[in-house]
């Protein structure tokens, strides 16, 4: 990708890949995109792209997937995956969060290439280049799909936002600070101590 300015890229409509017009994507067109090495994910039919992640970005996703895979694989409640994996929360609603939860009673959701529905957890790490597309976009669509629980870990504020859906398509926000423990609902109550 080439820069033009002093700016980071950031997440940002794909205007000029070929397919439908925007706001008409759907997960039929996601599928059909050639693999060029760019990140897509669409959200109200619109197809936007993203950057890369850095290291520092991958490292923290590695982290969360391993507490949280190890949690609840030992516990025998589900299985946790790291991107990339599509989730299609809806026809025109396609994103690949960082790491996702599905409990066993969620399992069906889990087709051969990607999960179809709201996962029980989905966690995004933010860095400057994503930071409004996973504030807003996301935490919008994660709800209108009904995803019970939200993370969203802020590296350069050392903080982990927990956003836990309730009636409906309202969020209580929970934030925890580095060093803090703060608990997630996945079936049984689970303590994390953010590093």
């Amino acid at each position: 990708m080439t820069q033009t300015s002093d700016k980071l890229p950031v997440v940002a409509p794909a205007n000029n890949v070929p397919g439908p017009r925007q706001g008409f994507w759907t997960y039929d067109d996601y599928v059909t995109l050639p693999d060029d090495g760019n990140r897509y994910e669409i959200v109200n039919g619109v197809l936007y792209m993203s950057p890369s992640p850095s290291w520092s970005h991958q490292e923290i996703v590695g982290r969360f997937f391993r507490y949280l895979s190890t949690y609840v694989e030992s516990a025998g409640i589900g299985g946790a995956f790291v991107a990339p994996i599509d989730v299609e929360l809806a026809p025109n609603t396609v994103f690949q969060p960082d790491v996702v939860v599905l409990l066993k009673a969620s399992h069906k959701k889990l087709k051969e290439r990607h999960i179809v529905g709201a996962p029980d957890l989905a966690v995004e790490v933010v860095s400057p280049t994503s930071e409004t597309h996973d504030r807003y976009r996301k935490i919008a669509a994660y709800a209108r799909a009904g995803v019970p629980e939200y993370w969203i870990v802020d590296p350069d504020s050392r903080t982990v936002e927990v956003l836990i859906l309730e009636g409906g398509t309202d969020c209580a926000r929970v934030i925890s600070a580095r060093g803090a423990v703060f608990r997630f609902r996945l079936e049984r109550r689970r303590e994390i101590k953010p590093a």
